[in-house]
């Protein structure tokens, strides 16, 4: 019986094919709603991160200009407080300064927060957001 649906599978495919077919290389581009919509979750991302806006951008960035624009954007910016947020979690671990360290990892959370819920408000409404603080190692 298996044998019949592999001769099946292979006279509707083609000898050789798989039954699973992957994701064609070039995906179609995304529409304006689409568009903006990947672009306001980059920067709502901030929120977690560096790593949102870093996904969005990789995986998004050839496929629409405003969120290749944005999600760079926002890329830039919390890139920097997400490596400050990491050392400063390790830190919490020595003995005397721990606590410190405890306060300006949530200090560095709530301004990451409130930038980027702020400039994705802004992105949703379809204009463009450049932080005024913004290092822009990428470009």
């Amino acid at each position: 019986m298996a044998e019949n649906a592999r001769d099946h599978r292979d006279s509707q495919d083609g000898p050789g094919r798989s039954e699973y077919h992957g994701v064609p290389a070039n995906a179609l581009p995304l529409t304006a709603s689409e568009d903006r919509q990947w672009a306001t979750l980059a920067h709502f991302g901030g929120i977690l991160g560096c790593v949102p806006a870093l996904l969005i951008f990789l995986i998004f960035r050839d496929r629409g200009p405003f969120t290749a624009q944005e999600s760079k954007e926002a890329l830039n910016f919390s890139l920097p407080p997400t490596i400050a947020a990491v050392v400063a979690n390790i830190l919490v671990f020595i003995p005397v300064v721990g606590n410190i360290f405890a306060v300006i990892a949530t200090l560095i959370w709530i301004a990451l927060t409130c930038f980027s819920v702020a400039a994705g408000i802004h992105v949703n409404k379809g204009q463009p957001h450049r932080y005024q603080y913004n290092l822009r190692w990428i470009k």
